[in-house]
């Protein structure tokens, strides 16, 4: 069984036996484009190559030979791919923390402002209080100076308005950006499931509640053989079966219930308010459900292939963290992967 190091598509390609080809054709664009083996760069060319994002693809070839790291990471953005999230937040605060710098400055010419023009307020009365006698010319030049002084400070104060509505603006654009990136790093592209990362989170939010962890169920489910019919049929075609497979789990969970797409064809389904004999009943539900309709077309006269799936079951009343949680379901999944006849297991039992 496989164990993903990151929630990286590239890097869950990567360390799968026989997905050699596909990070070989990554690896030769890489070097062919002489660009850095980051693994955002990784990711970026898996998604357009391998990933067929036609779209993608057209971007990156318009940068030419040997394009930048900067225009690598714009477009990473642009697609909001998962290595590139974290991006968005840094330079999101970045860019907030300069609106502010700027405001700040821009408050403190116009505090100079008005105190020029509350001095040159003092200026005109004293004058004026001085000498009640002068001129009307000379008072005509006082008022002068004292209106100079009011239109640059309430054009300083105006300019300042602009510029903090502007500011609000982008913030809020920012903010949205941040949310979208957000989303985009808690769910898997190809099915629009939750992740491995938003996975983690709903089981570790499990375990810090007031009222207990006790009460649910996590069933890790497998594709049998999927690297075999992957390297026979293709990624194109394996693909489509993921995403009826999301579907089918999809439709099976109640509100308060997850499914994620955790590996490459590994999906973990936790369940609210279930014992162990109910969750048994679920995940045989389950396969049943996704084996009769697990059958693809797979050559010219119609004939189907067939796919079975193996399911693992821990409860949470058996664990004392969310990690040893997950550590059993997957126990409970190799046993089940390793006996076919039995393709449900549950941890302990």
């Amino acid at each position: 069984m496989r164990h993903a190091a990151s929630d990286l598509q590239v890097q869950r390609e990567a360390s799968r036996p026989g997905s050699g080809t596909d990070i070989q054709r990554v690896s030769q664009h890489i070097t062919r484009l002489g660009i850095a083996g980051l693994p955002r760069n990784y990711e970026l060319l898996y998604e357009a190559i391998i990933g067929q994002n036609a779209a993608l693809a057209q971007d990156i070839a318009s940068l030419g030979s040997a394009p930048n790291q900067a225009s690598l990471d714009d477009l990473g953005l642009k697609y909001r791919l998962v290595s590139h999230c974290g991006m968005i937040d840094n330079t999101s605060q970045a860019e907030a923390a300069k609106l502010l710098r700027e405001a700040a400055e821009h408050l403190a010419d116009c505090l100079i402002h008005r105190r020029a023009f509350t001095r040159a307020a003092e200026t005109v009365l004293n004058s004026i209080v001085g000498d009640p006698e002068q001129s009307l010319s000379s008072l005509m030049n006082e008022m002068e100076y004292l209106s100079q002084a009011l239109e640059e400070a309430t054009s300083g104060e105006t300019a300042l308005q602009t510029k903090l509505q502007a500011d609000l603006e982008r913030l809020e654009t920012l903010a949205r950006g941040v949310a979208a990136a957000q989303v985009a790093s808690t769910t898997d592209k190809l099915t629009g499931l939750p992740n491995r990362i938003a996975l983690n989170k709903v089981i570790a939010d499990l375990y810090e509640r007031d009222e207990g962890f006790a009460g649910s169920a996590l069933i890790m489910v497998d594709i049998d053989d999927f690297k075999a019919f992957n390297s026979r049929y293709g990624t194109h075609t394996g693909s489509r079966l993921l995403k009826k497979l999301a579907d089918i789990f999809r439709k099976s969970i109640k509100k308060n219930d997850v499914v994620a797409r955790t590996d490459g064809d590994e999906f973990s389904l936790l369940f609210a308010n279930v014992g162990m004999q109910e969750a048994v009943l679920i995940a045989e539900r389950l396969r049943t459900s996704a084996e009769d309709n697990l059958v693809f077309a797979t050559s010219d006269n119609g004939t189907g292939t067939r796919l079975t799936i193996s399911l693992g079951i821990a409860l949470s009343a058996d664990a004392a963290t969310a990690s040893q949680l997950q550590a059993n379901a997957r126990v409970a999944l190799y046993a089940a992967q390793s006996n076919r006849r039995q393709p449900v297991q549950a941890f302990g039992r």
